[in-house]
C-alpha cells in the first residue's frame, strides 16, 4: 500500500518556479500550470485597469494581481491563485497577515479562461471558490466574450459583449461594458 505525503502551503512556498511553471495547492496536492497567453494577459490587464483603478480611487479594499496565493483550506491545505482578487476594506484584519499566502479567500475572485483550461477544472475551482466564502466568482471567457457571474452554485448570471457587468454589493457603483474588456 502506497500513501502520498501531502504538501502544505508551507513547503509550496519552497518550490522552484523555473521552466515557466506556477503551481496551486489542492487539498496538499501539488497541481502545475502553464503560463497564460497574450490574449489572456490582455484581458487580465483591462479588468485591473478598470475594476481594479475603480477599487482603489474609492478606497474600497485590495486589490491583488494575478497569481497571489489565497489560503482557503487547512488540513490539507489548498491555495489557489485567482487571475483577480478583491478583499473589500470591512474583511481586511486590522493587523495585516504575516503569513505568505493571504489566510482566506477573496470576496471577488475572477478567472480569464485560457483555451488550454478544461471545464471540469473550471467548475471545481469555481465550487472552491465558493465554498471557501467567495461572494461572487466572475469566470471570463474571451473567446466567447461574456462574463459569468457566480453567487452561488444555483445563481449564475451570464453576461454577453452587449450588457454591463456591474460590482453589486461586492464592488458598489461599479459597472463597465462587457465589450470593454475584449476590444
Amino acid at each position: 500500500m502506497s500513501t502520498t505525503t501531502l504538501v502544505t502551503a508551507e513547503d509550496l512556498l519552497t518550490l522552484p518556479t523555473g521552466m515557466g511553471k506556477r503551481h496551486e495547492l489542492l487539498a496538499g496536492e501539488i497541481r502545475e500550470m502553464s503560463p497564460s497567453g497574450w490574449p489572456h494577459g490582455i484581458v487580465v490587464g483591462r479588468l485591473h485597469n478598470r475594476l481594479g483603478s475603480f477599487i482603489e480611487e474609492h478606497d474600497l479594499g485590495l486589490v491583488f494581481g494575478a497569481e497571489t496565493g489565497f489560503l482557503i483550506t487547512r488540513d490539507p491545505d489548498t491555495v489557489r491563485a485567482p487571475d483577480f482578487g478583491f478583499v473589500a476594506k470591512r474583511n481586511i484584519p486590522k493587523e495585516m497577515p504575516s503569513e505568505a499566502f493571504w489566510p482566506g479567500p477573496p470576496d471577488l475572485a475572477v478567472e480569464v479562461l485560457s483555451p488550454s483550461d478544461k471545464t471540469g477544472d473550471v467548475d471545481e475551482k469555481i465550487r472552491a471558490w465558493l465554498a471557501a466564502g467567495c461572494s461572487a466568482v466572475w469566470v471570463i471567457d474571451p473567446q466567447l466574450e461574456t462574463v459569468a457571474v457566480h453567487r452561488s452554485s444555483t445563481d449564475i448570471q451570464i453576461k454577453t459583449a452587449d450588457k454591463v457587468l456591474e460590482g453589486g454589493t461586492i464592488v458598489p457603483s461599479f459597472s463597465c461594458r462587457v465589450e470593454e474588456l475584449f476590444s
